[in-house]
């Protein structure tokens, strides 16, 4: 059996020998309950994959459901028109462009269905036509799949005023379906984020969100016992721990899964490495940590609101809100409030977390070629207990920022931020690091374990006339006893 890394064709992977998790129970559950969906999930998660089984099935395509759940839960006697609309594969430069490539989609529809219509030049009109005239060609009502609809707004979201541009030729697209629902069998909608103005939310107020519904949590991605039985053979000798640790726990108020990507990845080399992360990079995120002056640290644990998780726009983008659609974070906990529901954001994963701090601090240090050196430099002085050592090393770290940052930057001048270069330099090494925690008395800024050793970590900015105050702290408020019974405290 192939392993179908980046194959998002249902019918290749089920004719040409590729393993398959078979999803299609979840199929079923969507049309049997409703009409109108829309499902956030990070990008490479295996959305695209689970819009082309929805089109396999309404066109019928039983032989390729053969062993599969859907296979006897299906009436294959029943066919119905599709209309696809895939943004996921161009990288739009403006709005003129993303008018252009929604007609070229819809013109390519129009043929897959048969159809000879007068091609119009206004998207939202052209989208409308098709729709009411396949419905009375084919005597049937239509399927409408677009996938990744928020690409082109996120492809030029450092640049807000096209962004916004972009924006309204969706809001403007996506309206023709609102007074069609006589003429629509299933709508399915899938993204990476949630924009909150644009019409498919204002507009279709009966789309159904299941990003965060407990029912579909596992609708994309790997869960352990998926993983296990689909891939049996391939596992036989690894250690499942160490892939566990790697590669689950992504969650949306459900079972913890795999990223997909990473496990098929991971199985045909068997080396553990930061695949997922590598196809795409946060830079746009990481400017925006800075820009809010984000302290790293706190996305160890982040308690975040319900509104503040659920979508953003153009206008206002979070930090928070970005790292948890786009897969950096996830929810690890949740309780209720009297405000609402409030979610504990936290790393899914060894992958990320490594991977996204060796980048933050990078871009906080400008020291990429320095930062492996350091990083071995530092495990010797630990392994040594050489305090002075430690302090060189953190003295090299802080040298390479550039001295651009001090002048014109005042993310300098408060201490979150050289307690987020010690973190970001600490956790992308993957050094084992615990940040604010909590203790009888207090709260220390930064732990790192090693071996049998503790070091408890204080960040202060401050005038010469006031060095001391962090290690003065740190004895005064006995931060160490807490780790006296299982370290040796430094």
């Amino acid at each position: 059996m192939k392993f179908p890394m980046g194959i998002q064709s249902f019918e290749k992977i089920r004719t040409d020998g590729y393993y398959y998790v078979d999803k299609t129970p979840f199929v079923a559950r969507l049309v049997n309950e409703g009409c109108y969906y829309f499902l956030s999930r990070p990008r490479r998660f295996g959305k695209s994959l689970f819009l082309d089984t929805l089109r396999q099935e309404f066109l019928g395509k039983k032989e390729l459901f053969s062993g599969l759940y859907l296979e006897n839960s299906w009436d294959w006697s029943v066919t119905y028109p599709v209309i696809s609309i895939d943004f996921s594969g161009v990288l739009i430069e403006d709005a003129n462009h993303l008018k252009g490539y929604i007609l070229e989609q819809l013109e390519e529809n129009q043929k897959e269905l048969a159809l000879s219509l007068k091609k119009p030049q206004d998207c939202n009109l052209y989208f409308r036509k098709l729709i009411l005239e396949v419905s009375k060609r084919k005597k049937q009502k239509v399927v409408v799949l677009i996938d990744e609809y928020d690409k082109p707004i996120l492809d030029r979201i450092e640049d807000k005023e096209e962004a916004l541009r972009i924006r309204e030729i969706l809001k403007n697209f996506c309206s023709a379906l609102k007074p069609l629902d006589k003429y629509l069998k299933f709508v399915f909608l899938t993204g990476v984020s949630k924009f909150s103005k644009v019409s498919l939310f204002s507009g279709l107020n009966q789309l159904n969100d299941i990003t965060l519904d407990e029912r579909y949590a596992t609708i994309c991605g790997y869960t352990q016992k998926e993983l296990e039985e689909v891939f049996g053979d391939e596992l036989r000798g690894e250690d499942l721990e160490a892939v566990k640790c790697w590669y689950n726990g992504y969650s949306w108020l459900g079972e913890p899964v795999y990223n997909p990507f990473d496990v098929l990845l991971y199985l045909q080399k068997k080396k553990f490495h930061p695949y997922w992360f590598e196809t795409g990079t946060p830079e746009f995120l990481v400017k925006l940590l800075v820009k809010k002056r984000f302290y790293i640290p706190e996305l160890t644990e982040l308690r975040v609101s319900e509104m503040l998780i659920g979508s953003f726009d153009v206008d206002v983008i979070e930090p928070e809100n970005l790292l948890f659609q786009t897969g950096y974070l996830t929810i690890k906990r949740y309780r209720q409030s009297l405000r609402g529901l409030i979610y504990y954001l936290s790393y899914p994963n060894k992958e990320v977390q490594i991977a996204l701090n060796d980048y933050i601090s990078a871009y906080l240090t400008q020291a990429e070629t320095e930062k492996q050196r350091l990083a071995e430099r530092l495990e010797d002085c630990l392994e040594r207990n050489d305090l002075e050592g430690f302090k060189e090393i953190l003295r090299s770290l802080f040298a390479s920022i550039p001295y651009e940052w001090y002048r014109s930057n005042e993310i300098a001048k408060y201490e979150g931020y050289y307690a987020s270069v010690v973190y970001s330099f600490l956790a992308g090494a993957a050094f084992d690091i615990v940040a604010e925690d909590y203790t009888s008395k207090g709260r220390t800024d930064l732990t790192i374990m090693y071996g049998n050793k503790c070091y408890v970590m204080e960040f202060k900015v401050v005038e010469l006339e006031l060095e001391g105050k962090a290690l003065a702290q740190i004895e005064q408020k006995g931060y160490a006893e807490k780790y006296q019974d299982r370290f040796e405290t430094i």
